[in-house]
């Protein structure tokens, strides 16, 4: 049977951390993830300074360049939290080797497509492939560049629900249920001699909502490749809308979930105290499972023409979406660091501020689900603001983390000097920029625009400046983790 027994998965977690069979995968993926996260941020760099007009850039390679960015920063953070969860799945399933090669396979397959799509065929339509613009460029683009483009997302997708299905059999065979996965042995207090650890109730929940969404995105992929080759073929557009921001909302956020294993398993080992499942863990992970899907109307609150009961709802659960995050894993952080005496290195302490990074996050995200703020903000540069928080200061900072406990070896020792500035300077930068995009909100200027007015270069240098401190922290980062895996393998 292709399953773990209780006692031996008892044996693994009373000896630490295990070596993992499919751990050359993984970390073959983080060395992608890593090199392609520091493709995407030289994009963001190359965009802020020709904002800020210190360089000259064309406004039809602006937008391709954006389109690139968007989709390459939401995948690479899909791969690397999908990598780490993997791994960490492992120590408690028995996964199999060739999906997850499949899955990286099909990816790539994806991203091939996706940049010729974009950079050959100059598809420039932005990550959200918003329907109809695709089949509507204005000559900016031909309807085989936009058909690629969905290809690749087609691709991709079905690399994840494979990588997923996987995951659910061997979660269900092993623990028999999704929904003892879940914990819900522990919600309705029966006795479990054997409750999931916090790993497992993540990737059950992540899952179920994600293949879900995922699902309904290649409807709509579908049915816009239908509309490119036969334009009579209609689709209702706000519906397309809805499946769109449907999709994208639940894979950015699923990325996070997924990456957030590596604080579950990892910060144990610093500071001796075991994260465990317990009744509200397994409350607010089930939370969690519910409002991520319904949050993603508060993306639609400008929509005049939607049912008034549904942008209500975005709304309130805008406000209750971060009550699970920081009431659980925030929390619980804050409790297992305090007095533990750990010790800080390169892993633990972007570990740490991911989980901080992320909380800080849910902030602005939450002003921006107010409908009165909604209807001035959501269009100008405070979305981008509250969404690389997420991302630089939680999602990233947790891969970051784990590809530094990769190679950290068995003993755990201080940072050295070169860690230090190399955290120093991600951190610095990170928070400069979305600061700086935060008030770029708050001062009124939009989005997506490839020229700015004079008034705006202020705004925009700064957040040059502090974009290439980023990218800077973010090559030492990936070098490092690159000489230490050669060293290690020699």
């Amino acid at each position: 049977m292709n399953t773990v027994s209780e006692s031996a998965v008892a044996d693994r977690a009373a000896a630490g951390p295990q070596p993992n069979p499919q751990a050359g995968a993984v970390k073959l993926t983080m060395i992608l993830s890593g090199a392609v996260f520091a493709l995407m941020m030289a994009f963001g760099l190359i965009m802020r300074a020709a904002q800020g007009q210190w360089i000259e850039l064309d406004p039809t390679l602006f937008y391709q360049i954006l389109t690139a960015h968007g989709a390459g920063m939401v995948g690479t953070a899909a791969l690397s939290g999908a990598a780490i969860m993997w791994y960490f799945c492992g120590r408690y399933v028995v996964l199999t080797a060739g999906i997850f090669w499949a899955f990286l396979g099909l990816f790539l397959l994806g991203v091939v497509l996706i940049l010729g799509a974009i950079f050959i065929g100059g598809f420039g339509g932005a990550w959200t492939f918003l329907f109809p613009l695709p089949a509507m460029s204005g000559g900016a683009w031909e309807a085989g560049a936009a058909a690629a483009f969905m290809l690749g997302y087609v691709s991709i997708g079905v690399g994840f629900l494979l990588y997923y299905l996987e995951l659910g059999r061997q979660i269900h065979s092993r623990y028999g249920s999704l929904a003892r996965a879940l914990g819900w042995n522990l919600i309705l207090g029966r006795e479990d001699n054997n409750p999931p650890p916090p790993t497992i109730v993540a990737a059950a929940a992540v899952t179920i909502f994600n293949s879900i969404g995922i699902i309904l995105g290649a409807a709509v992929l579908v049915a816009s490749l239908v509309h490119l080759l036969v334009p009579g073929f209609e689709v209702n557009a706000l519906l397309a809308k809805n499946l769109i921001y449907f999709f994208g909302h639940v894979f950015i956020n699923a990325s996070i979930y997924m990456a957030v294993t590596a604080v579950y398993e990892i910060l144990p080992e610093y500071t001796g105290r075991p994260w465990k499942s317990n009744r509200v863990f397994a409350i607010a992970w089930n939370a969690v499972l519910i409002f991520v899907m319904a949050v993603y109307w508060h993306h639609l609150l400008q929509d005049v023409v939607m049912p008034p009961w549904m942008l209500v709802v975005g709304q309130l659960v805008s406000y209750f979406s971060g009550i699970p995050l920081i009431a659980v894993t925030a929390f619980s952080t804050f409790l297992y660091v305090r007095g533990s005496k750990m010790t800080w290195d390169l892993a633990s302490s972007l570990l740490v501020l991911s989980v901080a990074g992320w909380s800080v996050g849910s902030i602005p995200a939450s002003i921006d689900g107010m409908i009165s703020v909604n209807k001035v903000m959501h269009n100008t540069m405070w979305v981008p603001g509250h969404f690389h928080t997420y991302l630089l200061l939680g999602e990233v900072a947790m891969a970051f983390g784990f590809m530094a406990w990769l190679v950290r070896g068995k003993a755990i020792a201080e940072m050295g000097g070169l860690d230090r500035a190399a955290f120093a300077t991600y951190l610095a930068g990170a928070a400069g920029f979305v600061i700086v995009f935060l008030f770029s909100g708050a001062a009124s200027i939009p989005r997506r625009w490839a020229v700015h007015y004079e008034e705006w270069l202020t705004h925009d240098r700064i957040g040059t400046a502090f974009s290439a401190l980023v990218v800077l922290g973010t090559l030492i980062f990936v070098l490092r983790f690159v000489a230490r895996l050669g060293r290690s393998s020699n």
